[in-house]
C-alpha cells in the first residue's frame, strides 16, 4: 500500500511552560542540549517567547506567553509545564493535512506558508489525545535557523552534550477505555500500525495496572506507545498522571544513546534523579537476559535495567517527573538489537514509581 502520510521524523517536540528562559536553562544545564533559535518580542512575535534547543537529531522547543490570557498561559494554568505539540518533519505538509482531516482528524492549523531570505516552511496540524496537537513541517526549501521568524540564537553558556541523540518514542497517557479509540485514530487518521500490545496481566504490580498498545508509522521511525489506566487495588501512575496533568496528555519522551552509562553518569552529576530499583534486581537479571556487553555492577551502580527480545538487548532507565507535578519524565535507552520495550522490567519499574507515589500521598 501506499503511504499516504509518509513521516520522515520527529522534526521537533514543543513544550509550554511557565518561564521559557529559565526552562532552557534548565534543559542546557541538565541535559546538555545547545542553543539554536529564539523567537519573542524581538524578532515581532508580539504574544510569546521561544527558545530552540538541539542536541543531534533531538529538538525542542520551549514557550511561554507574554501575556496572562493567551491560550498558551491557559495551557500551562491548567496542565503545568507540558508538552503541547508532536511536530512531524513530511515532504508535503498540505497532502498531510489533507490525508489525514479527509480520514476524521480535528483540523488545528490550515496550511501556512512562512517565509524569509533562507526560504519557505510548509506547517499544517490536526488534534490528537487531550490538548496535544501534531504539526506537519514541510521544510526542504527552507535553509535558515529552525523556521521563519526565528533567530539564531548565541550564547556564551554551552554545557557538553550528554551523549542523547535521537527520540525513541514517545509514550501517550489517555483516559479509562480511551486507548483502543486513539489507537484506531493513529491507525485510521495517521496510517500507523500495531507494533505490540501489553494488558494488564503484563503491566501490574500487587497494587497497581495499567493497558497499553504501541502505534507505529510505516517506517517504524516513529513509534507512540498509548496508555490508559486499568484496574487496581490502588491509584495507578495513569491515574496519577490523569489527575495531575487535568486530562491525557504526553507522559514520557524516551531519548536514545549510544553509551547508556555516560549518559547516565553525565545526567545525574547534572542533577536529574532516577528511580530507583531495588538491589534485588541485579541478583538474577542475567539469568533472564543472558550474556551482555556491560559490567553487571556498572549497571547496578547506576540502576539501569536490562531487557532481551529475539533480535537483541536493551539498557533503559527512567528519570523521575522532572516537573512539580507528577506528570512528565524522561526514558534513556540505548539499543543492542531489540526492538521491544521491555516488558521483562515493567513489574521492577512500576513498583519503583509506587514508591515514588506513595512518598507523594498519591498512590
Amino acid at each position: 500500500m501506499q503511504d499516504f502520510l509518509p513521516i520522515k521524523a520527529i522534526d521537533h517536540i514543543e513544550f509550554y511552560v511557565g518561564n521559557a528562559k529559565q526552562a532552557a536553562h534548565f534543559y542546557k544545564t541538565a541535559f546538555g542540549f545547545q542553543s539554536e533559535a529564539y523567537a519573542g518580542p524581538e524578532t515581532g512575535v508580539r504574544d510569546r517567547a521561544s527558545y530552540v534547543l538541539v542536541q543531534d537529531k533531538i529538538r525542542l522547543v520551549l514557550t511561554t506567553a507574554i501575556q496572562p490570557t493567551s491560550d498558551i498561559s491557559a495551557h500551562v494554568h491548567m496542565h503545568g509545564d507540558g508538552v503541547k505539540v508532536i511536530a512531524l518533519t513530511v515532504p508535503d505538509a498540505l497532502s498531510a493535512f489533507e490525508e489525514t482531516v479527509k480520514r476524521g482528524a480535528a483540523p488545528y492549523l490550515v496550511p501556512q506558508r512562512k517565509e524569509d531570505e533562507h526560504g519557505e516552511i510548509i506547517v499544517s496540524g490536526i488534534h490528537t489525545y487531550g490538548d496535544t496537537v501534531h504539526l506537519f513541517v514541510q521544510r526542504d526549501g527552507y535553509q535558515g535557523t529552525f523556521m521563519p521568524g526565528y533567530k539564531a540564537w548565541k550564547s556564551d553558556y554551552n554545557p557538553a552534550p550528554t551523549g542523547i541523540r535521537y527520540v525513541d518514542h514517545m509514550v501517550g497517557n489517555v483516559g479509562w477505555n480511551e486507548m483502543n479509540k486513539w489507537c484506531s485514530f493513529y491507525r485510521d487518521v495517521m496510517g500507523f500500525s500495531q507494533l505490540v500490545s501489553f494488558d494488564d496481566k503484563d503491566i501490574s504490580t500487587d497494587y497497581t495496572a495499567l493497558m497499553s498498545k504501541v502505534m507505529s508509522n510505516g517506517t517504524g521511525k516513529v513509534k507512540f506507545p498509548i496508555n490508559e489506566p486499568a484496574e487496581g487495588k490502588k491509584k495507578s501512575q495513569i491515574e496519577e498522571y490523569l489527575d495531575f496533568y487535568k486530562g491525557p496528555g504526553v507522559q514520557h519522551i524516551a531519548v536514545g544513546t549510544g553509551n547508556i552509562l555516560e549518559t547516565v553518569k553525565q545526567l545525574k552529576a547534572r542533577g536529574i534523579e532516577f528511580l530507583n530499583v531495588p538491589g534485588s534486581y541485579y541478583d538474577e537479571v542475567l539469568d533472564r537476559v543472558g550474556e551482555i556487553d556491560e559490567e553487571l555492577a556498572d549497571l547496578r551502580e547506576l540502576g539501569i535495567l536490562v531487557d532481551r527480545d529475539e533480535e537483541g538487548y536493551l539498557l533503559q532507565i527512567f528519570t523521575k517527573p522532572i516537573e512539580d507535578r507528577p506528570t512528565v519524565f524522561f526514558e534513556i535507552i540505548q539499543r543492542k538489537g531489540a526492538r521491544s520495550f521491555g516488558k521483562g522490567n515493567f513489574k521492577a519499574l512500576f513498583e519503583a514509581i509506587e514508591r515514588e507515589q506513595e512518598l507523594r500521598g498519591n498512590l
